[in-house]
């Protein structure tokens, strides 16, 4: 049992105790202050936080009404009505005007890819922050971005052909990008820094220079033979390694040893769907990585290749610029921090009253004072060099929940003697009733908005448990190719620029969820870029450094500017719902949907309750390797409740299925030692993923964090017993 402390008439436990009060000492903070202020908060904001949560079921239980009497798809007018006449569509306002401001260059002026990992796996968050910066040459050799056909099999051993291959690719990127004024990279013979310009030896004595020598940005070591040549196209820089006895240099003719991208701008440290935190131990241990983030003392221990190391944080990279001056270029991603949404409550910390608090209030508070001595003590401007901490906020409905959060976070700012808006706020456009009604949303929080996002897995997921009463849903793949999802995709770049977000706030994207599938990614996501996105999700490091191409090739403000105004129906289609069609649902289609999903759920659900890892790559029923989380989640639970209300199956098809998708994911997960097996259907895990469909039409907005804490709470007490 967790020690459990008194602190201005809330019992707190002991982790949060220690984790709050270290770092509140470090700062010269009056601790006692402190906890008085947080009960203040708790004692203030969470009869707002209940009414929110309380408007959310009476909405969705006036939407069930409206389906229930008028099933199937609704005449758009009159369903348009019925929503503003509820209050789930807002009133547009007149005009929005963003005006945040200390806001840092990687988010404000600079495109890029962005990672988002679960902050409770230092090794993880320690990998992601690095990635500011990866290998080209590593990415492509150990991928198939380059093809794994014939000649080029990377095979046990190191490939030489397929080394060549990576080789001439990389020089291909640079004559793309940085092109020289005659010739290519690919002739270069040596680099050279001469009056401040960049210098290229080519064959027989010949020599040029960038055809845009504005691209020549920086050098290390001598001008005659420098070790580095920093380079910059679109506002990212590539980083030319020259080594004449490393293990590429040898056999170069320019000694070009590696080329180095800018990849990961910005990482987004996970509080919420990539974690399982469900006590005050695991939000503690989040708390406490955030910290060493922030600080830079956070560390970790890594065996790899029989080797062990302590990884840390990488330096800041320091440079010569052409005119001889010192140049500095950041060696680590900006960090947002992502805190969970409204709906859960924590035994981290109980009120006066004794009932467990919001997480959402609870992370706000403690991941700023984590910030703190990065945002005013020692480690000053380590992460934001404006002064800011950025928070994103996920599962908000409508933009009385955006003005709830903004007003957590002005608290919490006057709490810890914070300038006003320093807490900044990153907007999920994950919900339906957020899509709908976006613009509104960013008004609530227009100081202090630096970031909107869609993502298609937890939107679907809504959209599904909106109007789960509707009728029988379409199969997810055929989900995608519904009019409603482009739409959704075009507005939130159409209405984030249209409030002003440029210059202020990153516009994103989504995630690409194979991370095995570089190639495919490199042929696929470059259509973020193309629709205006100034970042997007990628899974890993490598991918990373691999979308970062897709930047160099698209400007991505450029294409924003050059996007079609929406069409004057877009909200109409944005609220068209995914119903099946008259035989769109054959027994073929259903059954094969049917074992996909329970299959999915399964190989998800076994490692978050049993084992407590919230985001891992999970082989699908045909082995192919997919990145889940509690959002691919949500929307394969849901539909196969939407599917279970509509006599589409029965609930002993999902018995059945349940019981034949055990044994794959049991033989996927073979050589887990850890793992316990799903087959007989008696273990907690099992327990979990049948609920999740059987009960998953009266789940809170159909999220899966209720269930999925109970059960990975009781399964942390049987093992603990």
């Amino acid at each position: 049992m967790t020690h459990i402390e008194d602190r201005a008439g809330l019992a707190v436990a002991q982790p949060i105790i220690e984790f709050a009060e270290e770092a509140l000492a470090a700062d010269g903070s009056d601790v006692s202050a402190f906890w008085a202020g947080v009960a203040d908060i708790l004692r203030d904001l969470t009869p707002a936080n209940e009414a929110l949560l309380a408007q959310r079921d009476a909405l969705q239980a006036r939407i069930d009404a409206y389906h229930s009497e008028r099933p199937g798809q609704p005449d758009p007018a009159h369903y348009r009505a019925f929503l503003e006449e509820i209050g789930y569509l807002e009133a547009e306002p007149a005009a929005v005007s963003v005006t945040s401001d200390r806001v840092d260059a990687e988010i404000a002026h600079l495109a890029g890819p962005q990672l988002v990992v679960p902050l409770l796996n230092a090794r993880f968050a320690l990998n992601a922050v690095n990635a500011r910066w990866g290998s080209l040459y590593d990415a492509l050799y150990g991928t198939d971005a380059i093809s794994r056909e014939g000649e080029l099999a990377p095979g046990k051993g190191y490939n030489q052909a397929r080394g060549a291959e990576v080789i001439a690719e990389g020089r291909r990127i640079l004559d793309a990008h940085v092109p020289l004024a005659r010739g290519s990279h690919a002739e270069a013979t040596g680099y050279a820094v001469v009056d401040g310009a960049l210098v290229v030896a080519l064959a027989e004595g010949d020599s040029t220079t960038l055809a845009d020598q504005a691209g020549f940005v920086g050098y290390r070591g001598a001008e005659a033979a420098p070790e580095r040549v920093l380079l910059a196209h679109n506002g990212l820089h590539i980083d030319i390694v020259i080594d004449r006895a490393g293990t590429n240099g040898a056999t170069d003719a320019a000694g070009i040893n590696d080329i180095e991208l800018e990849s990961a701008l910005t990482t987004i440290m996970d509080l919420e769907d990539s974690v399982a935190a469900v006590d005050a131990e695991d939000k503690a241990l989040g708390y406490r990585n955030w910290r060493g983030l922030m600080d830079g003392t956070l560390e970790e221990r890594v065996t790899k290749g029989g080797e062990t190391f302590t990884r840390s944080a990488n330096p800041d990279r320091e440079y010569t610029a052409p005119g001889g001056e010192a140049l500095v270029v950041p060696g680590r991603s900006l960090l947002f921090v992502r805190n969970v949404g409204h709906l859960m409550r924590t035994p981290a910390v109980h009120d006066a009253n004794g009932v467990e608090v919001f997480e959402g209030i609870l992370d706000a508070i403690m991941t700023a004072v984590g910030s703190l001595a990065e945002l005013r003590g020692a480690a000053k401007g380590r992460n934001s060099r404006e002064g800011s901490m950025y928070i994103v906020k996920p599962k908000m409905h409508g933009s009385a929940e955006v003005s709830f959060a903004a007003t957590l976070f002005a608290r919490v700012e006057a709490l810890l003697g914070l300038p006003a808006n320093t807490l900044k706020i990153g907007i999920m456009d994950e919900e339906r009733r957020t899509s709908a009604n976006l613009a509104a949303c960013i008004n609530a929080a227009s100081d202090r908005v630096v970031f909107i996002n869609t993502g298609f897995l937890d939107r679907t997921g809504d959209e599904i448990h909106t109007s789960m009463r509707a009728g029988a849903m379409l199969p997810k793949g055929a989900i995608r190719e519904q009019p409603w999802l482009p739409i959704y995709e075009a507005r939130n770049v159409a209405i984030g620029v249209d409030c002003g977000l440029d210059g202020r706030a990153q516009i994103g994207k989504g995630m690409w969820a194979m991370p095995d599938l570089m190639a495919a990614m490199l042929e696929q996501k470059i259509g973020h870029v193309r629709a205006g996105a100034s970042t997007a999700w990628v899974p890993s490091p490598t991918a990373a450094t691999l979308h970062a191409l897709h930047y160099h090739q698209v400007d991505a403000f450029a294409a924003r500017r050059g996007l079609p105004e929406l069409a004057a129906d877009s909200l109409d289609v944005l609220l068209t719902i995914p119903l099946a069609t008259e035989g769109a649902l054959t027994p073929e289609v259903v059954a094969t949907e049917v074992e996909n999903n329970v299959q999915s759920i399964l190989g998800y659900v076994v490692r978050w309750v049993d084992q407590g890892v919230g985001c891992s790559k999970v082989p699908d029923i045909h082995d192919v390797g997919l990145m889940e989380d509690r959002a691919t989640l949500r929307i394969s639970s849901q539909l196969l409740a939407n599917w279970l209300m509509h006599d589409v199956i029965s609930e002993a098809e999902i018995d059945a299925a349940l019981a034949k998708c055990s044994e794959i994911v049991d033989r996927q997960n073979a050589g887990d030692a850890e793992y316990e097996s799903l087959t007989g259907g008696t273990g907690t895990a099992y327990e979990a993923a049948r609920r999740l469909i059987i009960d998953g039409a009266t789940q809170p907005n159909g999220y899966t964090e209720p269930l999925l804490h109970a059960l990975r709470l009781r399964k942390k007490a049987e093992l603990a017993g």
